[in-house]
């Protein structure tokens, strides 16, 4: 018995492909729990999905063209961040609007250049990942914009966290919230860059937002959310590749749907609590 367990939780880790993809998992983990915590707390999550949804038709161009996607993706956040930026500063539309408007349009542009009969086979990973199609050099790549942002985070806790405190009085400790925010918006694109070629530009918002806002409701301390939130990404994302390797079912959708599972088991066991209260 112990030994047909054993094989059970090894087997699917045998090959290269599923091995790469749980590092990838782990490395979408560390960067979703951490800057996640930032992102629920300072309400970006919208920001997320639009930064996602935006850069799409730069990730089609990058199939097109053949070059990597990193820069297809890179080159669609920035027009996307250029074209909001222009689009609110029209009084008779609005910033929400405006973001809404970009990013339904460049969604459409994409989805209009994907039609293209030049676009390559696979065109749908952009849109729902491969994160078991993950190479050696994409967890270079990955790993290495994952530690820009962590190093970001921890070099700018102190800031990010009084202006979370209070942006009235953060100025006075020498905490800039323009620097605040204009960071976590950085930081937050950089994130989307990573996690968008495992799991797609549809479902890479899954890993920036739930399970940080799980780990809101268990922990009240921004140190251990964090903690919380990556150990929840990372069991999540084991759990989805065992998932997708015996049912046979798309492992960037298990990964992203059993984050969200995740958030809703914890927001049900708060309401059981706060019942039992």
């Amino acid at each position: 018995m112990h030994a047909t367990i054993l094989t059970t939780l090894t087997d699917p880790f045998a090959g290269g492909i599923m091995q790469r993809a749980l590092l990838e998992i782990v490395i979408l983990a560390l960067v979703g729990g951490a800057l996640g915590c930032w992102i629920v707390l300072q309400e970006l999550s919208y920001g997320a999905e639009s930064l996602a949804h935006g850069m799409f038709p730069g990730l089609v161009v990058a199939a097109l063209a053949g070059v990597p996607l990193l820069l297809g993706g890179a080159a669609g956040i920035l027009v996307a961040a250029l074209a909001i930026a222009l689009a609110g500063r029209i009084p008779a539309i609005g910033r929400d609007n405006a973001v809404a408007v970009v990013v339904t349009t460049l969604f459409g542009l994409g989805a209009l250049l994907a039609l293209s009969p030049d676009v390559p086979p696979g065109i749908q990973e952009l849109l729902f990942g491969d994160v078991l199609g993950t190479s050696g050099s994409d967890l270079i790549a990955g790993a290495a914009l994952a530690a820009v942002v962590l190093a970001a985070l921890w070099l700018m806790h102190w800031r990010l966290l009084a202006v979370g405190f209070d942006r009235t009085s953060a100025r006075s400790v020498g905490a800039s919230p323009l620097v605040a925010d204009a960071l976590l918006l950085v930081l937050l694109a950089i994130a989307v860059l990573v996690a968008v070629q495992g799991l797609g530009n549809l479902l890479v918002v899954a890993v920036l937002v739930a399970p940080a806002a799980a780990a809101r409701l268990i922990c009240r301390r921004l140190l251990p959310m964090m903690a919380a939130a990556v150990a929840i990404a990372v069991v999540a994302g084991l759990a989805g590749l065992y998932l997708s390797y015996y049912a046979n079912v798309a492992a960037g959708a298990s990964v992203a749907g059993l984050m969200v599972a995740a958030y809703l088991l914890a927001r049900l066991g708060a309401l059981v609590t706060t019942v039992r209260a």
